[in-house]
Protein backbone atom coordinates (compact mmCIF):
# COMPACT_ATOMS: atom_id res chain seq x y z
CA UNK A 1 0.00 0.00 0.00
CA UNK A 2 1.28 2.96 -1.06
CA UNK A 3 1.96 6.14 1.75
CA UNK A 4 -0.43 8.95 0.69
CA UNK A 5 1.55 11.52 2.44
CA UNK A 6 5.38 11.55 4.68
CA UNK A 7 5.15 11.42 8.32
CA UNK A 8 5.00 14.47 10.11
CA UNK A 9 8.15 16.28 10.38
CA UNK A 10 9.81 15.50 14.74
CA UNK A 11 9.25 19.61 14.97
CA UNK A 12 5.60 19.38 13.72
CA UNK A 13 5.11 16.28 15.97
CA UNK A 14 6.42 17.57 19.41
CA UNK A 15 5.43 21.17 18.89
CA UNK A 16 1.22 20.60 18.27
CA UNK A 17 -1.89 18.72 19.32
CA UNK A 18 -2.81 16.17 17.09
CA UNK A 19 -5.73 18.32 16.10
CA UNK A 20 -3.11 20.99 14.40
CA UNK A 21 -1.67 18.15 12.32
CA UNK A 22 -5.06 16.47 11.56
CA UNK A 23 -5.62 18.01 7.93
CA UNK A 24 -2.24 16.70 6.85
CA UNK A 25 -4.34 13.58 6.79
CA UNK A 26 -7.26 13.03 3.46
CA UNK A 27 -10.31 10.96 4.63
CA UNK A 28 -11.62 9.85 1.49
CA UNK A 29 -8.23 9.06 0.08
CA UNK A 30 -7.09 6.63 3.17
CA UNK A 31 -10.30 4.94 2.04
CA UNK A 32 -9.18 4.64 -1.39
CA UNK A 33 -6.20 3.33 -0.84
CA UNK A 34 -7.25 0.75 1.67
CA UNK A 35 -9.64 -0.62 -1.22
CA UNK A 36 -7.05 -0.78 -3.69
CA UNK A 37 -4.94 -2.80 -1.54
CA UNK A 38 -3.50 -6.11 -3.23
CA UNK A 39 -3.08 -9.38 -1.59
CA UNK A 40 1.14 -8.91 -2.28
CA UNK A 41 0.73 -6.13 -0.32
CA UNK A 42 -0.79 -8.13 2.73
CA UNK A 43 1.92 -10.73 2.34
CA UNK A 44 4.39 -8.48 2.40
CA UNK A 45 3.45 -6.92 5.84
CA UNK A 46 2.53 -10.16 7.15
CA UNK A 47 5.87 -11.26 6.20
CA UNK A 48 7.24 -8.44 7.82
CA UNK A 49 5.20 -8.25 11.44
CA UNK A 50 6.30 -12.10 11.68
CA UNK A 51 9.91 -12.17 10.72
CA UNK A 52 10.99 -8.81 12.00
CA UNK A 53 11.14 -6.71 15.10
CA UNK A 54 10.42 -3.53 13.03
CA UNK A 55 7.49 -1.34 13.73
CA UNK A 56 4.70 -1.07 11.35
CA UNK A 57 3.13 2.22 10.13
CA UNK A 58 -0.18 3.34 10.10
CA UNK A 59 -0.25 2.85 6.47
CA UNK A 60 0.60 -1.11 6.90
CA UNK A 61 -2.38 -1.04 9.31
CA UNK A 62 -4.77 0.02 6.72
CA UNK A 63 -3.34 -2.89 4.33
CA UNK A 64 -4.29 -5.47 7.17
CA UNK A 65 -7.72 -3.87 7.38
CA UNK A 66 -8.03 -4.00 3.95
CA UNK A 67 -11.09 -5.97 2.20
CA UNK A 68 -8.61 -7.94 0.39
CA UNK A 69 -7.30 -8.68 3.66
CA UNK A 70 -9.69 -10.71 5.24
CA UNK A 71 -8.64 -13.63 2.98
CA UNK A 72 -5.42 -13.74 5.32
CA UNK A 73 -7.47 -13.62 8.33
CA UNK A 74 -6.76 -16.88 9.72
CA UNK A 75 -3.23 -16.01 9.12
CA UNK A 76 -3.78 -12.83 11.23
CA UNK A 77 -5.17 -14.09 13.80
CA UNK A 78 -2.69 -17.13 14.44
CA UNK A 79 0.04 -14.09 14.20
CA UNK A 80 -2.43 -11.97 16.72
CA UNK A 81 -2.66 -14.69 18.89
CA UNK A 82 1.09 -15.74 19.57
CA UNK A 83 2.11 -11.69 19.81
CA UNK A 84 -0.75 -11.41 22.53
CA UNK A 85 0.13 -14.42 24.38
CA UNK A 86 4.23 -13.91 24.13
CA UNK A 87 3.46 -9.86 25.07
CA UNK A 88 1.36 -10.72 27.70
CA UNK A 89 0.89 -14.26 28.92
CA UNK A 90 -2.11 -16.35 29.07
CA UNK A 91 -4.66 -13.40 31.14
CA UNK A 92 -7.20 -11.09 30.58
CA UNK A 93 -7.43 -8.64 32.80
CA UNK A 94 -11.60 -7.77 34.11
CA UNK A 95 -12.78 -4.82 35.01
CA UNK A 96 -16.20 -3.08 36.04
CA UNK A 97 -17.68 0.19 35.10
CA UNK A 98 -19.10 2.79 37.77
CA UNK A 99 -21.93 5.18 36.19
CA UNK A 100 -21.77 7.88 38.53
CA UNK A 101 -23.85 10.50 36.34
CA UNK A 102 -26.43 11.10 33.63
CA UNK A 103 -26.61 14.69 33.65
CA UNK A 104 -25.65 15.94 30.10
CA UNK A 105 -24.69 18.91 28.38
CA UNK A 106 -24.48 17.49 24.84
CA UNK A 107 -26.79 17.02 21.87
CA UNK A 108 -24.70 13.86 20.54
CA UNK A 109 -27.60 12.17 18.21
CA UNK A 110 -26.45 8.44 19.39
CA UNK A 111 -26.60 8.64 22.87
CA UNK A 112 -29.49 7.84 25.43
CA UNK A 113 -28.05 10.99 27.58
CA UNK A 114 -28.81 13.39 25.12
CA UNK A 115 -29.49 16.77 26.33
CA UNK A 116 -32.65 16.91 24.62
CA UNK A 117 -34.08 13.47 25.68
CA UNK A 118 -36.30 14.03 28.41
CA UNK A 119 -35.92 12.16 31.61
CA UNK A 120 -34.82 12.36 34.85
CA UNK A 121 -31.08 13.08 35.45
CA UNK A 122 -29.04 11.86 38.14
CA UNK A 123 -25.94 12.84 39.48
CA UNK A 124 -24.62 10.22 42.81
CA UNK A 125 -24.20 12.02 46.03
CA UNK A 126 -20.72 10.32 47.89
CA UNK A 127 -22.98 8.13 50.03
CA UNK A 128 -24.55 6.71 46.76
CA UNK A 129 -21.21 5.93 45.56
CA UNK A 130 -20.13 4.34 48.54
CA UNK A 131 -23.25 2.22 48.11
CA UNK A 132 -22.35 1.39 44.82
CA UNK A 133 -18.51 0.41 45.47
CA UNK A 134 -20.19 -1.97 48.42
CA UNK A 135 -22.36 -3.71 45.61
CA UNK A 136 -19.49 -3.99 42.98
CA UNK A 137 -17.23 -5.81 45.58
CA UNK A 138 -20.21 -8.20 46.38
CA UNK A 139 -20.26 -9.17 42.48
CA UNK A 140 -16.46 -10.46 42.49
CA UNK A 141 -12.97 -9.37 43.31
CA UNK A 142 -12.77 -6.19 41.31
CA UNK A 143 -9.60 -4.13 41.46
CA UNK A 144 -10.01 -2.51 37.97
CA UNK A 145 -13.19 0.70 38.13
CA UNK A 146 -13.84 2.28 35.74
CA UNK A 147 -15.76 5.66 36.60
CA UNK A 148 -18.43 6.78 33.80
CA UNK A 149 -20.33 10.54 33.60
CA UNK A 150 -21.95 12.20 31.29
CA UNK A 151 -20.69 15.71 30.00
CA UNK A 152 -21.98 18.05 32.65
CA UNK A 153 -19.03 20.63 34.70
CA UNK A 154 -21.54 22.04 36.70
CA UNK A 155 -22.37 19.02 38.57
CA UNK A 156 -19.53 16.54 37.47
CA UNK A 157 -16.63 18.75 37.15
CA UNK A 158 -13.12 18.16 38.81
CA UNK A 159 -14.00 19.14 42.02
CA UNK A 160 -16.91 16.17 42.01
CA UNK A 161 -14.73 13.74 40.24
CA UNK A 162 -12.30 14.52 42.76
CA UNK A 163 -14.23 13.30 45.96
CA UNK A 164 -15.63 10.04 43.97
CA UNK A 165 -12.15 9.38 43.03
CA UNK A 166 -11.16 9.72 47.29
CA UNK A 167 -14.02 7.78 47.88
CA UNK A 168 -13.34 5.44 45.39
CA UNK A 169 -10.06 4.43 46.65
CA UNK A 170 -10.63 2.53 49.64
CA UNK A 171 -12.55 0.27 47.92
CA UNK A 172 -10.48 -0.07 44.30
CA UNK A 173 -6.50 -0.27 43.43
CA UNK A 174 -6.85 1.53 39.70
CA UNK A 175 -9.34 4.22 38.99
CA UNK A 176 -9.88 5.11 35.74
CA UNK A 177 -12.37 7.67 34.19
CA UNK A 178 -14.39 8.27 31.38
CA UNK A 179 -15.82 11.58 31.46
CA UNK A 180 -15.31 15.37 29.78
CA UNK A 181 -12.10 15.80 28.45
CA UNK A 182 -10.33 18.39 30.51
CA UNK A 183 -7.65 20.97 31.22
CA UNK A 184 -4.11 19.42 31.91
CA UNK A 185 -4.11 20.91 35.45
CA UNK A 186 -7.09 19.31 36.11
CA UNK A 187 -5.93 15.98 35.05
CA UNK A 188 -2.91 16.20 37.24
CA UNK A 189 -4.95 17.32 39.90
CA UNK A 190 -7.20 14.19 39.78
CA UNK A 191 -3.87 11.97 39.41
CA UNK A 192 -2.49 13.23 42.87
CA UNK A 193 -5.91 11.90 43.92
CA UNK A 194 -5.63 8.43 43.00
CA UNK A 195 -6.28 8.76 39.54
CA UNK A 196 -5.00 5.87 37.17
CA UNK A 197 -5.83 6.50 33.42
CA UNK A 198 -8.55 8.13 31.23
CA UNK A 199 -10.37 6.13 28.74
CA UNK A 200 -11.79 8.84 25.70
CA UNK A 201 -13.49 8.30 22.40
CA UNK A 202 -13.33 11.06 19.78
CA UNK A 203 -15.97 8.93 18.46
CA UNK A 204 -14.99 9.88 14.43
CA UNK A 205 -11.78 10.98 13.22
CA UNK A 206 -13.71 12.21 10.29
CA UNK A 207 -13.55 15.55 10.76
CA UNK A 208 -15.98 16.73 7.88
CA UNK A 209 -18.77 14.28 9.49
CA UNK A 210 -17.97 15.27 13.19
CA UNK A 211 -20.26 18.05 14.11
CA UNK A 212 -23.77 16.68 12.37
CA UNK A 213 -23.18 14.08 14.88
CA UNK A 214 -22.16 16.46 17.69
CA UNK A 215 -24.20 19.57 17.31
CA UNK A 216 -24.76 21.29 20.14
CA UNK A 217 -21.99 21.55 23.71
CA UNK A 218 -18.26 21.39 24.45
CA UNK A 219 -18.13 17.98 22.93
CA UNK A 220 -19.08 20.04 19.16
CA UNK A 221 -15.63 21.57 19.46
CA UNK A 222 -13.43 18.89 17.42
CA UNK A 223 -10.11 19.98 18.24
CA UNK A 224 -10.58 20.33 21.66
CA UNK A 225 -11.74 17.03 22.21
CA UNK A 226 -8.87 15.44 20.19
CA UNK A 227 -6.55 17.81 21.72
CA UNK A 228 -7.53 16.29 24.94
CA UNK A 229 -5.13 13.06 24.46
CA UNK A 230 -2.30 15.92 24.74
CA UNK A 231 -3.28 17.27 28.07
CA UNK A 232 -3.60 13.57 29.59
CA UNK A 233 -0.06 12.95 27.98
CA UNK A 234 0.93 16.78 29.26
CA UNK A 235 -0.77 15.28 32.83
CA UNK A 236 1.54 12.58 33.01
CA UNK A 237 -1.23 9.97 33.55
CA UNK A 238 -0.05 6.36 33.61
CA UNK A 239 -2.18 5.25 31.36
CA UNK A 240 -4.49 6.46 28.26
CA UNK A 241 -7.44 4.99 26.67
CA UNK A 242 -8.07 5.94 22.79
CA UNK A 243 -11.17 4.70 19.99
CA UNK A 244 -14.02 5.54 17.84
CA UNK A 245 -17.78 4.61 17.59
CA UNK A 246 -17.98 2.41 15.13
CA UNK A 247 -21.17 2.71 12.90
CA UNK A 248 -20.86 6.38 12.09
CA UNK A 249 -18.28 6.40 9.67
CA UNK A 250 -16.65 4.02 7.84
CA UNK A 251 -14.61 1.96 10.17
CA UNK A 252 -11.00 1.45 7.87
CA UNK A 253 -10.73 5.59 8.11
CA UNK A 254 -11.00 5.80 11.60
CA UNK A 255 -8.80 2.85 12.37
CA UNK A 256 -6.12 4.11 10.26
CA UNK A 257 -6.41 7.07 11.50
CA UNK A 258 -6.48 6.10 15.20
CA UNK A 259 -3.00 4.44 14.26
CA UNK A 260 -1.51 7.94 13.72
CA UNK A 261 -2.99 9.47 16.44
CA UNK A 262 -1.54 6.44 18.61
CA UNK A 263 2.53 6.60 16.94
CA UNK A 264 1.93 10.39 17.65
CA UNK A 265 1.06 10.02 21.25
CA UNK A 266 3.62 7.16 21.69
CA UNK A 267 6.32 9.80 20.35
CA UNK A 268 5.22 12.72 22.30
CA UNK A 269 4.67 11.24 25.42
CA UNK A 270 6.29 8.26 25.73
CA UNK A 271 5.78 7.47 29.56
CA UNK A 272 2.27 6.73 29.32
CA UNK A 273 0.60 3.42 28.09
CA UNK A 274 -1.83 2.97 26.15
CA UNK A 275 -4.94 1.22 25.43
CA UNK A 276 -7.66 0.73 23.00
CA UNK A 277 -11.44 0.08 22.40
CA UNK A 278 -13.63 -0.79 19.56
CA UNK A 279 -17.04 0.20 20.82
CA UNK A 280 -20.01 -0.41 17.78
CA UNK A 281 -23.43 0.98 18.09
CA UNK A 282 -25.43 0.15 20.64
CA UNK A 283 -29.10 0.39 20.95
CA UNK A 284 -30.44 3.75 23.47
CA UNK A 285 -33.30 6.08 23.68
CA UNK A 286 -31.76 8.26 21.15
CA UNK A 287 -32.99 5.60 18.35
CA UNK A 288 -29.95 6.68 16.59
CA UNK A 289 -29.24 3.65 13.31
CA UNK A 290 -25.39 2.82 12.90
CA UNK A 291 -24.48 4.84 8.83
CA UNK A 292 -21.99 2.19 8.60
CA UNK A 293 -22.25 -1.71 9.66
CA UNK A 294 -19.43 -3.24 11.55
CA UNK A 295 -19.26 -7.39 11.27
CA UNK A 296 -17.95 -9.77 13.97
CA UNK A 297 -15.82 -10.39 11.60
CA UNK A 298 -14.72 -6.91 10.87
CA UNK A 299 -13.84 -6.50 14.53
CA UNK A 300 -11.83 -9.52 14.91
CA UNK A 301 -9.79 -8.88 11.34
CA UNK A 302 -9.33 -4.62 13.40
CA UNK A 303 -8.67 -6.40 16.71
CA UNK A 304 -5.94 -8.87 15.01
CA UNK A 305 -4.63 -6.02 13.08
CA UNK A 306 -3.97 -3.71 15.59
CA UNK A 307 -2.38 -6.35 17.82
CA UNK A 308 0.28 -6.70 15.17
CA UNK A 309 0.32 -3.46 14.67
CA UNK A 310 1.66 -2.62 18.01
CA UNK A 311 2.48 -5.62 20.39
CA UNK A 312 2.13 -3.49 23.42
CA UNK A 313 -1.26 -1.89 23.15
CA UNK A 314 -4.05 -3.23 25.73
CA UNK A 315 -7.00 -4.13 23.80
CA UNK A 316 -10.32 -3.80 25.33
CA UNK A 317 -13.93 -5.35 24.68
CA UNK A 318 -16.86 -4.20 27.00
CA UNK A 319 -20.50 -5.89 28.01
CA UNK A 320 -21.49 -3.88 24.11
CA UNK A 321 -20.70 -7.31 22.51
CA UNK A 322 -22.56 -10.33 23.00
CA UNK A 323 -21.49 -13.29 25.04
CA UNK A 324 -20.64 -15.73 22.06
CA UNK A 325 -18.53 -12.76 20.47
CA UNK A 326 -16.76 -11.95 23.36
CA UNK A 327 -15.86 -15.54 24.23
CA UNK A 328 -14.34 -15.97 20.46
CA UNK A 329 -12.36 -12.77 20.38
CA UNK A 330 -9.94 -14.18 23.28
CA UNK A 331 -6.55 -14.89 22.37
CA UNK A 332 -7.09 -12.94 19.20
CA UNK A 333 -5.43 -9.41 20.91
CA UNK A 334 -7.88 -8.85 23.62
CA UNK A 335 -6.19 -8.11 26.81
CA UNK A 336 -9.12 -7.05 29.35
CA UNK A 337 -12.92 -7.55 29.24
CA UNK A 338 -15.65 -5.79 31.49
CA UNK A 339 -17.91 -8.05 33.45
CA UNK A 340 -20.82 -7.05 35.14
CA UNK A 341 -21.74 -4.14 33.56
CA UNK A 342 -24.78 -1.44 34.49
CA UNK A 343 -24.92 1.83 32.52
CA UNK A 344 -27.31 3.92 34.96
CA UNK A 345 -26.19 5.94 37.58
CA UNK A 346 -27.20 3.87 40.91
CA UNK A 347 -27.28 0.39 38.74
CA UNK A 348 -25.61 -1.75 41.09
CA UNK A 349 -27.35 -0.63 44.57
CA UNK A 350 -30.86 0.52 42.76
CA UNK A 351 -31.25 -1.38 38.97
CA UNK A 352 -33.64 -0.11 36.90
CA UNK A 353 -34.49 3.51 38.54
CA UNK A 354 -32.00 6.13 35.99
CA UNK A 355 -31.48 5.49 32.19
CA UNK A 356 -29.02 3.40 30.74
CA UNK A 357 -26.33 4.79 28.40
CA UNK A 358 -26.39 2.01 26.08
CA UNK A 359 -28.32 -1.89 26.26
CA UNK A 360 -25.59 -3.84 27.17
CA UNK A 361 -25.46 -7.14 24.92
CA UNK A 362 -23.63 -9.60 27.55
CA UNK A 363 -25.66 -10.05 30.97
CA UNK A 364 -23.60 -12.77 32.44
CA UNK A 365 -22.00 -12.29 36.16
CA UNK A 366 -18.23 -11.54 36.52
CA UNK A 367 -18.34 -15.02 37.95
CA UNK A 368 -19.38 -16.86 34.02
CA UNK A 369 -17.15 -14.00 32.59
CA UNK A 370 -14.16 -15.41 34.19
CA UNK A 371 -15.19 -19.21 34.07
CA UNK A 372 -15.64 -18.83 30.56
CA UNK A 373 -11.59 -17.32 30.16
CA UNK A 374 -10.64 -20.15 31.74
CA UNK A 375 -12.39 -22.65 29.66
CA UNK A 376 -10.65 -21.06 27.16
CA UNK A 377 -7.54 -21.36 28.73
CA UNK A 378 -6.67 -18.08 29.94
CA UNK A 379 -6.41 -17.18 33.25
CA UNK A 380 -8.71 -14.03 34.79
CA UNK A 381 -6.80 -11.19 36.52
CA UNK A 382 -8.99 -8.91 38.94
CA UNK A 383 -5.94 -6.85 40.00
CA UNK A 384 -3.01 -5.11 37.79
CA UNK A 385 -2.07 -2.19 39.54
CA UNK A 386 -1.73 -1.27 43.54
CA UNK A 387 -2.61 1.78 45.27
CA UNK A 388 1.38 1.82 46.73
CA UNK A 389 2.56 2.88 42.87
CA UNK A 390 0.54 5.89 43.14
CA UNK A 391 3.09 7.06 45.92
Amino acid sequence: MRQMKSDPSPDAIFGHGFADLIDEFDWEEIIKKINETTLKEVDAVLNKASTSNTTLSPYELGVLISPVASIRLEEMAQLAKTITDRRFGKTISLYIPMYVGNACTNKCVYCGFNHDNEFTRTVLDLNQVIEECKEIKKLGPFQNLLIVAGEYPSMCGVDYLEKVLQTCRPYFHNLTLEVQPMKAVDYNKLRNSGLYGVVCFQETYNKKAYKKYHPHGMKSHFDWRLNGFDRMGEAGLHKIGLGALLGLEDWHGEAVMIAHHLRYLQKKYWRSRYSLNFPRLRPSESGFKPNFIVSDRDIVQLSCAFRIFDPDLDISFSTRENPQFRDAIIGLGVTSLSAGSKTEPGGYSHPKEALKQFEINDDRTPQEVALAIRMHGYDPVWKDWDAIFDK
